[in-house]
C-alpha cells in the first residue's frame, strides 16, 4: 500500500536533515550510550515541530480531518523509519548482514492504511525471514524503547514470514491487521515475499470465509 501524498512534507518533517543531525550527535567515534539523551531530545524536538505544523494546518482551515490523519501518519512514518535505520546502521552496524539478519518494518492496521488519528496507538510488525538473531533483537529493542520514550503507544509483533501467514489463517484480528499492512523500512524483498504468500495462501483461499467472519464479528 502506498503512502498518500502530503503537501509540503518537509514543513512537517525533513528526514534527510534529521539523519544529518543524528549522525552529528554520534560523531566519528560511533554511537555511545552517553549520546542517548541528546538523540532523544533531537527526536522530540522534530516530533513536536511536526505536530505543531499539522495542527496549524488543521486549525487555519488549510487541511481537513482526512488530511490531518494522513499528515500525522506521515510524521510518524518518518520518525519510525529514521529510528529503525539509525539503530541498524549506527547503533548496531554490521558490514555484511547475513540472510538471517535481513528484516523489514511494516505498518499494520490503521497505521498500515496511512490513517493515524492524533494520539492513536501505532501498530507495527518486524518481519523476519527466519528466527531472531541477537543483533535483530537489539535493533528491535532499541527501536521500541525510542518510540516509547517519544510517548507513543506501540502495538508490536515480531514474526517470520511463515508465522505471519500461519497466524493470519488462525486469527481473524491478525488477518485483518495484516490485510492492510505496508512496508515502512528495511528489506523490500521480504515484504514482497510475505505479500505474495499472504495473497496466495490467505486472501484467495479464505476470502469468502473472512468476509463472513467479519460480518459475524460486527453483529
Amino acid at each position: 500500500m502506498k503512502m498518500f501524498s502530503v503537501s509540503k512534507p518537509r514543513n512537517i518533517i525533513d528526514r534527510k536533515k534529521l539523519i544529518v543531525l543524528l549522525k552529528s550527535l554520534v560523531g566519528s567515534s560511533g554511537y555511545q550510550s552517553f549520546c542517548q539523551n541528546d538523540i532523544l531530545k533531537c527526536l522530540k524536538d522534530v516530533q513536536l515541530k511536526g505536530w505543531i505544523e499539522i495542527r496549524r494546518r488543521f486549525e487555519n482551515g488549510s487541511g481537513n480531518s482526512i488530511q490531518t490523519i494522513r499528515e500525522n501518519s506521515y510524521l510518524v512514518d518518518q520518525l519510525v523509519r529514521t529510528i529503525y535505520e539509525f539503530a541498524a546502521l549506527e547503533v548496531f552496524p554490521t558490514a555484511n548482514p547475513t540472510r538471517g539478519e535481513q528484516m523489514a518494518l511494516m505498518a499494520t492496521g490503521g497505521f498500515g492504511r496511512s490513517e493515524l488519528a492524533p494520539y492513536s496507538d501505532i501498530d507495527i510488525m518486524f518481519l523476519l525471514p527466519y528466527k531472531r538473531t541477537p543483533r535483530i533483537e537489539q535493533i528491535i529493542e532499541f527501536t521500541l524503547y525510542m518510540l516509547w520514550d517519544l510517548g507513543f503507544k506501540v502495538g508490536h509483533a515480531t514474526r517470520s514470514i511463515n508465522d505471519a501467514v500461519r497466524l493470519s489463517k488462525e486469527d481473524l484480528t491478525i488477518c485483518t491487521s495484516l490485510l492492510e499492512s505496508r512496508w515502512v523500512w528495511g528489506s523490500t524483498k521480504l515484504v514482497s515475499e510475505f505479500k505474495l504468500r499472504f495473497f496466495n495462501e490467505v486472501t484467495i483461499s479464505a476470502g469468502k470465509n473472512f468476509v463472513e467472519a467479519k460480518l459475524a464479528e460486527r453483529d
